[in-house]
């Protein structure tokens, strides 16, 4: 059954409201009367917010600005979750499954390799990506660093945008090294630094936000079209557009019309998915032909060529890079 359109919680969007409002700022009334209180938002509407509120602050770090001002409230019942759980490693986890519940549009992914542990950012929208991004991953560094009681020591912040204004004011205003232009949307931490206690543990909190959670989750159809286009093209790499629809009872036309709704093609999911689904295979020590043959490539050299469009390196030196 197809799910319905992309949303985002109501309260991410109080959030950028809140925030023009801090600063004075009178967003279009066009936009704002699309907001209706305690109801989600169309992703269509977070897009129009968030140009709206983008141009109007003359910032260019001002989603860096909202996602250091983002309080766990903002992520609906995902964020109180996350700082419920025992450790950082169950909150981040967490976090992974239950983003949905904030929202459409992006997907978190977590690895680990003998070292570090990996938490990945992949947005899916195609409006104001790098104040979104910025948005995202400022807030998941507040956030640790709050749960964990300040004890939180971040490796590095990987973004794949260059920087907005001066690089060196993200480092500063984040507290860690940031890598611009590095492919990907990482925030990486040393591996004992998923055993971190989180200050507001509670386990009794954390089953009964974790069953609110599920609930959600299912009335949204367990994410929209495109979350069950993701998962199964994660189930089963190989399969093309018409093969994905022919699972949704829907053909691959109506699908792509349908994914163009969400902002997305069938195209973009399945090249992101299949970019996720190499990295972690390689991190996890698979070789470079058995990752293609997994991913269902007609012969390596293809998959090399797609990676390195993907990650800007071939899979053997990224490969190695990560051992």
């Amino acid at each position: 059954m197809i799910g319905s359109s992309a949303t985002v919680t109501h309260l991410y969007a109080q959030a950028i409201l809140q925030a023009a409002q801090r600063q004075g700022i009178a967003l279009s009334e066009d936009v704002v009367r699309q907001l209706v209180p305690g109801q989600r938002v169309p992703l269509a509407v977070q897009d129009q917010l968030w140009d709206n509120y983008c141009q109007l602050a003359g910032d260019p770090l001002c989603g860096l600005e909202i996602g250091l001002d983002l309080q766990v409230g903002h992520l609906d019942s995902a964020g109180m979750l996350l700082v419920s759980c025992d450790t950082l490693r169950e909150g981040l986890e967490a976090l992974v499954e239950y983003a949905p519940v904030v929202g459409d549009g992006g997907e978190f992914s977590l690895s680990e390799d003998d070292s570090r542990i990996f938490l990945c950012y992949q947005p899916g929208y195609t409006v104001r990506v790098t104040e979104r991004v910025d948005a995202v991953m400022a807030s998941v560094v507040r956030l640790t660093r709050w749960a964990t009681g300040g004890a939180l020591e971040p490796d590095t912040l990987m973004l794949a945008h260059g920087p907005q204004a001066n690089g060196a004011e993200y480092s500063q205003r984040l507290e860690v090294p940031v890598v611009f232009e590095a492919g990907r949307n990482c925030l990486t931490l040393n591996r004992d630094q998923g055993s971190l206690p989180l200050i507001q543990a509670n386990a009794a909190l954390r089953d009964h936000l974790q069953q609110l959670a599920d609930h959600t989750l299912e009335t949204l159809g367990q994410q929209s079209l495109s979350g069950q286009v993701c998962a199964l093209v994660r189930t089963n790499p190989r399969w093309g557009k018409e093969r994905v629809a022919s699972e949704l009872a829907v053909s691959g036309r109506h699908l792509n019309r349908l994914l163009a709704e969400e902002g997305l093609s069938f195209k973009l999911l399945r090249e992101r998915e299949l970019n996720r689904m190499a990295v972690d295979l390689l991190q996890s020590g698979h070789s470079v032909a058995a990752v293609s043959e997994r991913l269902g490539f007609s012969e390596e050299a293809a998959f090399a060529r797609a990676f390195r469009r993907w990650e800007g390196v071939s899979p053997a030196r990224f490969r190695t890079q990560e051992q």
